[in-house]
């Protein structure tokens, strides 16, 4: 999943993400079978790949609280 090409997606911030930009995490879904996941303060730092089921179990767990 490491070879996914990052150049033209488009991130997003959490709607819940504080407005000043600190300590926030971007998402990019622009891709079906995984979730790139970055740093909002290093937006040309590395990105984390995450198969899109284990993103949405993540979230998942999240929001139920467990």
């Amino acid at each position: 999943m490491s070879n996914v090409d990052l150049s033209a997606a488009t991130w997003r911030k959490s709607s819940y993400s504080n407005p000043d930009g600190g300590q926030c995490l971007e998402v990019s879904d622009d891709f079906p079978a995984v979730v790139p996941i970055r740093d909002s303060k290093n937006p040309g730092g590395p990105a984390l790949i995450v198969a899109a089921p284990a993103w949405s179990a993540f979230l998942r767990s999240v929001k139920s609280g467990s």
